[in-house]
């Protein structure tokens, strides 16, 4: 129909080649403005909402959620001709507010119409998969997040179920065998409704994938060393007050042990490197991968250019990406193209990890939690604030000499940062 106009899944970014539909923001028959948003997709790096490029009306959905699509996969179809504009003006026309909808519906219908507080797209999904009003679960912040509605899901008796009373295991087909509780006792218990199976997310799928295929292609060591985090965290007591009047912004660790990185980078160069083929593909920029521990999983936004950024353009950055992390905001030009990696488990409490890649990279330094420990200073026991480092490596083109001169490379860096702020 050529008064019809095709919505199709969008370029995602580079290697994203599918997504899963999460919702649609609209229903069939509804009228919708030139660059509304129609569909939310969730693709392994950051949730996407496809915008309307017509003004028209939505006259079909081909996708539903969770369907997983792929990049040109038609979603639906938005009517652009005048005579579909007007039937849509006169059933759901512009001037019709959603906020009057409910009044005019029976109570108990308006679950499609989103509460107050805002809602995680995760969230949106284990409540639409259970069946959960969202206008009935509390948040325990300024928005519902995925504990939230499993919260409220364990509380209710597991929504539409009737309280105390477990659902009846369905009776086994003739070509079913029947099962003996004791062999597989999860099974039992998911039919007394003690067991959830929750559908992975996209982006939960995504790096199982990931993490299967890193540790399958590369062949992975791991090296460690110890920092004593005295004199950067005496630099830091003496200057934050003045760091954070010059630069609004406090002076972390993040700073130092990204530039000690680039530092200790651009002397042994295959860590910056990755394998295409049977070429070391080696990289004179500095992009430097920041995990980030967010409700759908883990994700790894980029600095880009660290190597040419100042502590305080470092430090802003980081906060940035932390900030977007959580509210899941991240563009996929955010989360793509790092030649470096960066975790820190110490935030969580970690002594001491083993970082597993972040494939195509071939090196991810680990950091951990500052302990007070007792050491060897010049003959004395003294107690200083110690911190366990790890460098994972792809032993293809690292050498073990390689990894173990990079992380002492970090170690004196980080002691020194006097050095490293006169050299960054």
């Amino acid at each position: 129909d050529k008064m019809a106009k095709n919505i199709v899944v969008p370029h995602l970014g580079d290697s994203v080649i599918e997504a899963t539909v999460i919702k649609w923001t609209k229903s069939e028959g509804d009228a919708v403005k030139l660059g509304e948003t129609v569909v939310e997709l969730e693709t392994e790096k950051a949730n996407f909402e496809v915008a309307a490029e017509t003004a028209g009306v939505l006259v079909s959905i081909d996708r539903k959620a969770e369907e997983d699509v792929k990049v040109g996969d038609v979603l639906g179809a938005i009517d652009v001709s005048s005579r579909g504009r007007d039937a849509a003006a006169g059933k759901n026309g512009p001037e019709e507010t959603t906020e009057e909808e409910p009044a005019a519906k029976p109570p108990g219908e308006t679950r499609e119409k989103e509460p107050p507080p805002k809602v995680t797209p995760v969230a949106r999904n284990v409540a639409e998969q259970h069946e959960v009003d969202l206008s009935k679960v509390a948040p325990s912040g300024n928005r519902i997040t995925r504990e939230d509605v499993e919260r409220h899901i364990e509380s209710d008796g597991a929504g539409a179920e009737v309280p105390g009373q477990a659902p009846s295991p369905p009776a086994p087909s003739e070509s079913e065998i029947p099962v003996d509780p004791g062999l597989f006792p999860s099974l039992s218990q998911i039919a007394a409704g003690r067991e959830r199976p929750v559908r992975m997310s996209r982006r939960r799928r995504t790096i199982a994938r990931r993490l299967l295929d890193a540790q399958q292609t590369a062949a992975i060591l791991s090296t460690f060393n110890e920092i004593d985090m005295s004199n950067v965290m005496e630099l830091r007591s003496r200057k934050k007050d003045a760091f954070r009047e010059k630069h609004g912004v406090g002076l972390g660790f993040s700073s130092f042990f990204i530039k000690a990185a680039v530092g200790a980078l651009r002397m042994f160069p295959a860590i910056n490197a990755e394998i295409r083929g049977d070429d070391i593909v080696f990289k004179d920029y500095y992009d430097i991968g920041v995990a980030v521990g967010a409700e759908g999983g883990l994700v790894v936004p980029v600095v880009r250019e660290a190597d040419r950024k100042t502590f305080a353009q470092i430090e802003k950055e980081v906060k940035e990406l932390a900030a977007k992390a959580n509210e899941n905001t991240l563009s996929l030009d955010e989360l793509f193209g790092g030649t470096f990696t960066i975790t820190n488990g110490g935030v969580y409490g970690s002594l001491m990890s083993t970082p597993i890649l972040n494939p195509p990279q071939v090196g991810i330094l680990g950091l951990h939690k500052i302990e007070q420990r007792p050491v060897a200073v010049d003959g004395e026991v003294a107690i200083r604030p110690m911190m366990y480092t790890a460098l994972s490596y792809d032993h293809r083109i690292v050498d073990g000499k390689e990894a173990v001169q990079f992380l002492v490379r970090v170690k004196e860096l980080v002691e020194d940062p006097e050095a490293l702020l006169i050299e960054g």
